[in-house]
């Protein structure tokens, strides 16, 4: 059984993703999933898988594989605080499963008092 996780996205929370911007991740940034449909070896081999909509903190930007076996090619990756996967299986350094950074994308934090003045300055 696999287990889903996450913060659900509270309305305080804004993507900051630009329609065709490549955005740079980086430890500790918190991030929305923005696609959970997963091919059917991800839910096989991943034991908990990240929710779309949910919010999480990066643990670690990392270059993957683009497919579990035999791709050549890479892609930037992600590791989630909130969620804890096994080693790759064709890995011989045991690397955790980690998830494609696409799937995510960056949140501005916005207080409630900025969002009050935003308000104000919006009416006046």
């Amino acid at each position: 059984m696999r287990h889903f996780s996450g913060t659900p996205h509270p309305s305080r929370l804004v993507t900051g993703r630009i329609a065709g911007q490549k955005d740079a991740m980086t430890k500790g940034q918190r991030v929305v999933c923005v696609d959970d449909r997963f091919p059917k070896w991800v839910v096989e081999f991943f034991n908990q898988l990240p929710i779309k909509g949910c919010t999480y903190t990066v643990r670690e930007v990392c270059l993957r594989r683009e497919t579990l076996r035999g791709s050549e090619s890479g892609t930037i990756a992600l590791l989630l605080e909130e969620l804890r996967n096994p080693p790759d299986p064709s890995h011989k350094g045991g690397e955790e499963l980690a998830f494609k950074s696409e799937r995510f994308a960056p949140l501005e934090e916005i207080e409630v008092e900025e969002e009050a003045e935003l308000s104000v300055g919006v009416l006046n």
